[in-house]
């Protein structure tokens, strides 16, 4: 008995408790914003004022440094956790980009440039008390069985609760409680920014939908046409290689006229209303490489494989809708993922960036136009990016129209903020019914506390982690995976 709790004491005096959220920060700082400025240089647009033949502005790398205090007098020095709370300050690190000019194909002009400023974790990997002893704590006035994983901003401790969503990139069939359709199958294909809901559909006459932005109850099997797979024996094979569903058929005969991938293209425009143009092709292949399954990719290469997955998602509906195979649990934890601190701001991030980059070339436009543009300092302002994020952080307002997401720390008792940082709340509305999301399922065990949540609209809604729960970074290798696949007998074509 004595021995495992020296086991316990030594594992908490390497560990914390809420360990998975201050990873999961430092992962943001440490790749996730650069990752963010990547994504941001490969759509930032080419520039061709009249004055500039061509003008490009490359981002480079992001350096972040630990908190600091500029004070009245202009003087940098750095700040712990303690004076913010008192001087009702943010405790917040600067974010630096270098940044370039590149005209006519030519660097002209690189610096490093003042972006924002970015709230910083208590206790993370750039906070100011990392690696600290006890002693040094002391020092700086902390406690040391203080576990972090909260934010100082105006003063305020702030704690962002961690989301629990259903997991992208999956297909799930369930019944339909409203609309024509017995069976409603659905998909979020998550890419970035992008996360977009495609819903498969199949009226009673057999015929099979697809919704998806734009496109309001499509045939499936035109959507499939201008994608590029346009052979009605090869959807046909796609979808089931024995044949064995008419509903395959009846499908294939409604589109019997699309025999090209225009005339699919063709139809799509006119079913979504899209006027008589001369680049219409060209505005609905657009469409397609950005919102129809973007998880699989955005490049022309991949249509094909869109319309392969496609056909998969309907063959898996079809099996569900005869009840060949059983539906997949959404409220199994497999099917669950969750949101914390970094991929909260890195969502945050990403979408105040993308006003940051459209903020400068507006200013450079506008600069450019009056005859007074003499250098890409003066089009960057910092305060935007660090007004945005410390706002959403101070009043919870997230992106999405999400409210609650950062919260005031409860400090009653070390048990009601240790509670307070292993909050988990679920999107579901809590008005509504959702009996089967409130219910306490078997893969919670370990995982999540089976007592601890509210009486009331949220019971089941808002949990709470289980104490020593850990909660896994995704961390995807990709050619690990494909020499796995090959290894296992799989070809790469």
């Amino acid at each position: 008995m004595y021995r495992y709790k020296d086991v316990i004491k030594n594992y908490f005096e390497k560990h914390s408790f809420v360990e998975s959220n201050i990873k999961s920060f430092n992962n943001f700082m440490d790749r996730g914003i650069q990752k963010i400025i990547d994504e941001t240089q490969q759509v930032l647009p080419t520039i061709i004022p009249s004055e500039v033949s061509e003008f490009k502005i490359k981002l480079g790398k992001i350096e972040v440094e630990r908190p600091q205090i500029v004070e009245s007098d202009g003087s940098k020095r750095k700040v712990f956790p303690i004076e913010a709370r008192i001087r009702k300050l943010t405790y917040s690190a600067p974010v630096y980009l270098n940044v370039s000019a590149i005209i006519d194909g030519v660097e002209r002009e690189s610096f490093k440039a003042l972006i924002g400023k970015i709230p910083i974790m208590v206790k993370s990997k750039y906070c100011n008390l990392n690696g600290l002893s006890n002693e040094k704590l002391m020092e700086h006035y902390e406690d040391s069985n203080d576990p972090g994983g909260y934010f100082i901003l105006n003063g305020n401790e702030r704690v962002l609760i961690i989301v629990e969503d259903l997991v992208s990139n999956k297909f799930f069939v369930e019944k339909s409680k409203v609309g024509p359709s017995p069976f409603v199958g659905r998909v979020y294909s998550e890419k970035g920014s992008y996360r977009i809901p495609h819903v498969i559909e199949q009226m009673k006459t057999g015929s099979i939908y697809l919704t998806v932005t734009r496109f309001n109850r499509v045939s499936a099997i035109a959507m499939i046409k201008a994608l590029g797979l346009v052979k009605d024996e090869d959807i046909a094979r796609f979808i089931s290689e024995d044949n064995q569903y008419d509903d395959v058929f009846i499908n294939l005969y409604e589109n019997v006229e699309i025999k090209t991938q225009d005339d699919a293209i063709e139809f799509l425009a006119k079913k979504i209303g899209m006027a008589q143009q001369e680049d219409r092709k060209k505005r609905i292949l657009e469409m397609f490489d950005k919102y129809v399954l973007p998880h699989i990719g955005s490049s022309k290469e991949m249509r094909m494989f869109k319309a392969y997955n496609l056909c998969k998602y309907i063959k898996r509906f079809l099996m569900v809708s005869k009840e060949e195979i059983k539906q997949e649990a959404k409220d199994h934890y497999m099917n669950k993922r969750l949101k914390l601190s970094g991929d909260l701001l890195e969502d945050l991030f990403r979408v105040n960036m993308a006003s940051l980059i459209q903020d400068m070339l507006y200013n450079f436009q506008r600069l450019v136009k009056r005859g007074k543009f003499q250098s890409i300092k003066i089009i960057i302002r910092d305060q935007l990016l660090t007004s945005r994020i410390k706002s959403a952080m101070a009043t919870g307002s997230w992106i999405g129209g999400r409210k609650g997401v950062s919260q005031n720390m409860d400090r009653t008792n070390y048990l009601a903020t240790l509670s307070h940082l292993q909050r988990v709340v679920s999107l579901l509305s809590s008005t509504q019914e959702n009996f089967e999301a409130r219910a306490l399922h078997p893969t919670h065990f370990g995982r999540l506390c089976p007592i601890e949540t509210p009486e009331g609209t949220p019971i089941g809604l808002r949990k709470n982690l289980a104490m020593l729960a850990r909660i896994s970074e995704e961390d995807v290798n990709e050619d690990k995976i494909k020499k796995q696949l090959e290894v296992s007998g799989l070809k790469n074509v």
